[in-house]
């Protein structure tokens, strides 16, 4: 039986995957668009780095985001006295850990889908005067818009699974930076929790299949429009 506890446990990581995601696509969105249609030096070692989260382990993303965004460094600092945005052992630290571990899927699905997009379009809205900026969202964007979704959906489905990165950057705290992944944890080096850890273990599946599914709709729809 599904407990109360269980379902703030649920929302806390939906809040958590929402705002990674969110904040991810600014930054993935430009650095797909880059990547897909710009040649300049340096371009694989920017494509290393985005993609670097994917094969280091997370604990190590996490001592990254510590050593910058901790209440120590200088960003870290500068965003809490400036901004008044507090990071460690707070939501929005595990936000941030899930939005980095995302953000290379993301990368990825955006940059296939803008690869995938006609360029003679692209350069015929050019000879009709159109600038840079009205091309992208009046050609590339519309037509990259089933692969922006995709990626939105496999980013959320990652997000909503991060842990390494979120228990060495923001700790394993109830109520605020404990995400079904971390509860799962919890439960599991907890006597007798072995309860607590099937029954969110069964809402995580099922949380990320539902994600995965949609994700892959939303590719086969792409190519669809794409043909």
């Amino acid at each position: 039986m599904i407990q109360a506890a269980d379902w703030s446990i649920v929302a806390l990581s939906l809040k958590v995957a929402v705002v990674a995601v969110l904040g991810a696509l600014p930054p993935a969105c430009a650095l797909a668009w880059l990547l897909s249609r710009v040649r300049f030096p340096g371009k694989v070692l920017l494509d290393g780095l985005v993609h670097l989260p994917l094969v280091t382990p997370p604990v190590v993303v996490g001592w990254l985001l510590l050593s910058l965004f901790g209440p120590a460094a200088p960003i870290g600092r500068w965003l809490e006295e400036v901004l008044g945005l507090e990071l460690m052992f707070r939501w929005t630290g595990a936000a941030l850990a899930a939005g980095v571990m995302a953000l290379p899927l993301m990368v990825r699905s955006m940059r296939l889908s803008f690869d995938g997009v006609d360029r003679r379009l692209e350069y015929a809205a050019r000879s009709l005067g159109a600038g840079p900026v009205r091309v992208f969202w009046s050609v590339s964007a519309p037509l990259a818009a089933p692969g922006v979704l995709a990626a939105l959906v496999l980013g959320f489905a990652r997000a909503l699974g991060e842990f390494g990165a979120t228990i060495a950057f923001v700790s394993n705290i109830p109520g605020e930076t404990r995400t079904l992944s971390l509860a799962i944890y919890s439960a599991l080096q907890t006597p007798g929790g072995e309860g607590t850890a099937t029954r969110l273990a069964v809402l995580s599946i099922l949380v990320s299949l539902a994600a995965l599914v949609a994700s892959e709709a939303m590719i086969r729809k792409g190519r669809r429009h794409a043909a």
